[in-house]
C-alpha cells in the first residue's frame, strides 16, 4: 500500500515529479519494476502510476494486464528490458517463457496506443 512506504521513498518520487513536471517522473535510472519470487513464478510489480506494489503470479492475466497498463503509461521499454535481464541471468526460472508470452499478447504494444 502506498500508506504504507517510507519516507525516503515517498520524497524520492515527490522530488522526481518535480524534476520532470513537464514530461512526468525523471528519476528512473536505478528505480526496478520488477522483484522476482519463488524462482520467478510470482512477482512484486511496482507501478509508478499510482504508488502501489502488486504481488502477480506471472502467467495470469492481472500480471498481462499490469504490464500492459504501465506500457500504455510509457514504462514498457524498461519493464520489457528487466525481464530480458531476468531471462539472460535466471534461464532456470523460465523468464524467457514469461516475455514471449507478455510478447504474445502485445503487452509491450500498448505504448504506440498510449501516445
Amino acid at each position: 500500500m502506498a500508506a504504507n512506504t517510507s519516507k525516503t521513498a515517498r520524497a524520492s518520487v515527490k522530488a522526481g515529479q518535480k524534476a520532470g513536471a513537464a514530461g512526468g517522473l525523471n528519476v528512473l535510472g536505478e528505480f526496478k519494476y520488477l522483484i522476482p519470487l519463488n524462482n520467478g513464478k510470482h512477482v512484486y510489480l511496482r507501478n509508478l502510476t499510482n504508488g502501489k506494489t502488486l504481488h502477480l503470479a506471472t502467467g495470469s492475466e492481472e500480471f498481462t494486464e499490469a504490464v500492459k497498463a504501465l506500457a500504455a503509461a510509457g514504462h514498457g521499454a524498461k519493464i520489457k528490458a528487466e525481464i530480458e535481464g531476468f531471462a539472460a541471468k535466471l534461464p532456470e526460472q523460465g523468464w524467457d517463457s514469461t516475455l514471449k508470452a507478455l510478447e504474445e499478447a502485445d503487452a509491450f504494444s500498448a505504448e504506440a496506443v498510449a501516445a
